[in-house]
């Protein structure tokens, strides 16, 4: 078949027939007719392509519509029911984190004495989402429904307002860890202070407004060396990133109680630990590896000082959470205008008697009945600090507070939850 270009211009000059103009004619009507269908074909196919794209578009759109995690009337009709009320003067609370290790043990404990609880949580991988997700079946089993969003979502929030009229919020979502915010410094940034001031925003404008506790963290007092730590210290020297967002969020939920009569409760928590406890802490991270026979790092300070924590067991955080609720007074804004002044607290939660790190790895290795390979160095500038020591005589006159469990005991509780969830027989792992 000869080319186009041969079509036009004959590579052979020969004799031409007398019909040479007309055929010189057609040929080049053929060439442009052709190139024209070519065109129409091309521009079909483009608006066949934008069709498809803006059609898949639309499904994926909808899939992700029908696969959302919140909305609808069955979605609303569980919330509901999470949320009732089952005793007289009781409280409908919002419980975010709800699938975290302080939230679950919450939560249960509010449903436990006939409070409502819906829980949020976005379930992120900061350390194995498995474990939370074992939490919420457990919540589960207590009547407890989670919402999976997260705090961010000024949407998703106004629908749970809407829904529910929540009388207290216990907020326990944040980016936890000091030593991950080397790693990963805009987590902190987006949990602690942009997830809070989202959820305060909700809060402003419900109707009711709820009354708010909220889980900050004895980290705020960062360097000072003035012990045992009281809530009139000052808190302005953080050590890490992590004990900077705290304090930020304690001066973000001073302003909205100050602007629009939100109820406030900060709780500074020392060191909790117990069952279903956080992966990344020293005591489970310590457990899991005596247990595999790897060395294990314990930190020393300056003067090759041991390292000493105030230990504090879920049970007793727990009823600190629960008396600041019950405690917390009204909040007086409606339609995001304040009335009148709100109460705005701040309390300790922590068990008054610190432990050296040594002291509880020695615990451990009793529990346990295996012998640690204990690696010593001194602390790297992690953002760590040398000791924690908590004053909670604010906490006790307000709600009586009172800790009850000392860390050898927990650590027993600690250690036989450890082996049946993780399915230990005789030291080896049956299902690890």
């Amino acid at each position: 078949m000869p080319s186009l270009e041969e079509e036009l211009f004959p590579s052979t000059p020969g004799k031409f027939k007398g019909d040479r103009g007309h055929n010189m004619n057609r040929q080049v009507y053929r060439c442009f007719a052709s190139t024209s269908t070519m065109f129409l074909w091309a521009l079909f196919l483009i608006a066949l392509t934008a069709s498809y794209l803006s059609f898949q578009g639309f499904v994926d759109s909808g899939s992700r519509y029908l696969s959302a995690s919140w909305g609808g009337i069955n979605w609303e009709k569980q919330l509901r029911s999470s949320a009732q009320i089952q005793r007289q003067g009781g409280f409908s609370v919002l419980v975010t984190g709800a699938a975290g290790f302080v939230g679950s043990h919450v939560s249960i404990a509010l449903k436990r004495r006939g409070d409502g609880v819906v829980g949020l949580d976005n379930f992120n991988d900061y350390y194995d989402p498995s474990l939370k997700r074992a939490r919420k079946s457990l919540l589960e089993t207590h009547g407890v429904f989670i919402v999976e969003g997260d705090v961010n979502d000024a949407k998703l929030l106004a629908k749970l307002f809407d829904v529910v009229a929540f009388t207290h919020v216990m907020h326990l979502a944040a980016q936890a860890g000091v030593r991950y915010a080397m790693v990963n410094p805009h987590s902190y940034v987006h949990s602690n202070i942009a997830g809070l001031v989202t959820l305060l925003e909700a809060c402003k404008n419900a109707d009711p407004q709820p009354s708010i506790v909220w889980a900050s963290s004895s980290s705020v007092y960062g360097l000072n060396d003035k012990v045992p730590f009281s809530e009139a210290d000052q808190t302005d020297q953080p050590a890490s990133l992590y004990a900077a967002t705290k304090k930020a969020g304690e001066e973000i939920t001073h302003s909205y109680n100050h602007i629009y009569g939100l109820s406030v409760t900060g709780l500074r928590f020392f060191t909790v630990y117990g069952p279903w406890g956080r992966p990344d802490m020293a005591y489970f991270s310590f457990t899991r590896n005596i247990l595999q026979g790897k060395p294990i790092t314990v930190y020393r300070g300056k003067n090759r000082v041991d390292l000493a924590r105030d230990f504090t067991y879920i049970d007793d955080i727990v009823k600190g959470c629960l008396g600041s609720l019950d405690t917390s007074g009204k909040s007086t804004g409606s339609g995001g205008k304040k009335r009148g002044p709100a109460p705005y607290r701040i309390f300790n939660l922590g068990n008054t008697s610190p432990v050296t790190v040594p002291t509880l790895v020695s615990i451990l290795e009793r529990h346990l009945k295996v012998k640690a390979k204990r690696n010593i160095v001194d602390m790297p500038g992690n953002g760590d600090v040398p000791f924690t020591h908590a004053n909670i005589s604010s906490a006790r006159r307000e709600f009586g507070y009172k800790p009850t469990t000392d860390l050898q005991t927990g650590l027993k509780k600690f250690v036989k939850w450890y082996l049946s969830y993780y399915g230990y027989n005789h030291g080896k792992p049956v299902n690890y």
